[in-house]
């Protein structure tokens, strides 16, 4: 795996939709079905670039996080603001911060492979540490589809300098 590009991303407001999940109960097809039935209502979108966001309790910032923990996954739209919300969707805020963003190539079913590279090698042997903010993948011209092998998409990983 390549080495992330280190990033202070501004904070983003994102309009989509939002359930509860778990790695074990994975409702991510679900979620991005219903999503993308409602996107082309969202008149003041940034780009069409969309955004797989996770907002996860402080159990996985403390390494307490197995397959059935439960997490908040967004499917989503970064917009210019808040201000138009589409009736069956909602708003949240990234907050600004560092961001480690790697680069994800190959189908959904993959993705466990780069997850792994990510948090079981490269963050524990880097000079940074989880920092409690969502993550997410931006999935933008690169990316095919979660059955492409050939698609891209970049995972952005909050981080703060370890304290030693």
């Amino acid at each position: 795996m390549k080495e992330p590009e280190i990033v202070d991303v501004e904070s983003k407001e994102l309009v989509g939709i939002s359930l509860h999940t778990s790695l074990a109960d994975d409702k991510t097809g679900i979620l991005w079905k219903r999503f993308m039935k409602s996107k082309d209502e969202i008149k003041n979108a940034k780009s069409s670039d969309l955004y797989s966001v996770q907002v996860y309790d402080d159990g996985f910032i403390k390494g307490q996080f197995n397959s059935q923990s439960v997490f908040e996954k967004w499917a989503a739209m970064e917009v210019e603001d808040l201000s138009q919300l589409p009736e069956r969707l909602q708003g949240m805020k990234i907050p600004a911060g560092k961001y480690a963003v790697f680069v994800h190539e190959g189908t959904s079913k993959k993705f466990a492979e780069t997850a792994q590279a990510i948090f079981g090698e490269w963050l524990p042997n880097s000079g940074y540490e989880l920092e409690d903010r969502p993550h997410f993948e931006v999935m933008g011209k690169d990316y095919k589809g979660p059955e492409n092998p050939e698609s891209k998409e970049h995972i952005y990983i909050p981080i703060k300098p370890k304290n030693n």
